[in-house]
């Protein structure tokens, strides 16, 4: 029989930023941004609460995106609670490339299990992070928000996802520079073509063998590693202004890139060079020097 635990248990779950140039869909980065989410078992009803990004956008019943996913997972742990109430404090910006919807549906997952009285033994972490993966619909940004760090993730043909850690170097940290509007992801992945040239293909899995190599332990490559072939032009035009960020970044030798599906901007730099390089945040912009998150997702 499924019990719950008395009180309110606490989740917090680090921004994101996929892709880091040429591993489309593939390479994640967790990052010193947190939202916080806390929940409650009630007798009865559903209370939302939410503060921050987005507090103004998002529903406050159930099709909430951290009420469908602990529904989710409570379904996979076999007992809905009667009621819940739900807090969320978010800092990741919506809409702009740092993975809030990921870090929503892993809070949700890991918050649901642990509201049930010994939910680790009932569901591990593995199947835990493939339900947030199949919610996301590409595990990405949600492989970083579960797990921390810097993450290799995909979908094997026929198979489930996966999702394999890779070291990152403790010199390197970053600046994102978050724009004043939004673009969905559905807009930018639009823009991409069903094919793209071998040639193209061929020079980004180069780029992204030589991105996980300058990530761990070598990073005077990024610049060269964090060069993009298959999405960021395509989308161009759904972003001109973060793209023209980009392109004057890298003419200075700054590792630059567009964040997941943009429209932030994500730049790698060493704590020496942090201060300067946000000092080059465009007007309207947000600048924010943040380090590798090494922690993922954790519950109180």
């Amino acid at each position: 029989m499924v019990t719950f635990v008395d009180g309110p248990v606490r989740v917090s779950v680090p921004a994101t930023s996929a892709n880091l140039g040429p591993g489309f869909d593939s390479l994640g980065l967790a990052l010193s941004m947190r939202d916080e989410i806390e929940a409650e078992v009630l007798g009865a009803g559903l209370e939302v609460r939410v503060s921050g990004s987005g507090s103004d956008e998002v529903p406050l019943d159930e099709t909430h995106l951290v009420v469908r996913s602990m529904h989710a997972a409570f379904d996979l742990l076999g007992r809905r609670p009667p009621g819940l109430r739900l807090t969320c404090r978010n800092a990741i910006p919506h809409g702009r490339g740092l993975g809030s919807s990921s870090a929503a549906i892993v809070g949700g997952v890991v918050l649901a299990r642990a509201l049930v009285a010994g939910g680790a033994l009932l569901v591990d972490d593995a199947t835990l992070f493939r339900m947030a993966a199949r919610i996301e619909g590409h595990p990405d940004n949600v492989a970083p928000a579960f797990h921390g760090g810097f993450v290799i993730a995909g979908r094997d043909e026929g198979t489930d996802f996966y999702a394999v850690s890779s070291p990152v170097d403790p010199r390197i940290e970053t600046v994102v520079f978050v724009p004043p509007t939004p673009v969905a992801t559905e807009v930018a992945r639009g823009l991409l073509p069903a094919a793209v040239p071998h040639a193209d293909a061929a020079a980004d899995a180069g780029r992204t063998a030589l991105l996980v190599a300058a990530l761990a332990g070598q990073p005077e490559h990024l610049w060269l590693a964090t060069r993009d072939y298959l999405h960021q032009d395509y989308r161009r035009p759904a972003m001109p202004e973060s793209l023209a960020l980009v392109d004057a970044l890298r003419a200075d030798g700054v590792p630059a890139t567009v964040s997941g599906a943009g429209p932030t901007v994500l730049a790698f730099t060493d704590a020496s060079a942090a201060g300067a390089l946000a000092d080059r945040c465009p007007a309207g912009w947000v600048a924010h020097h943040l380090t590798v998150d090494r922690d993922g997702a954790r519950s109180t």
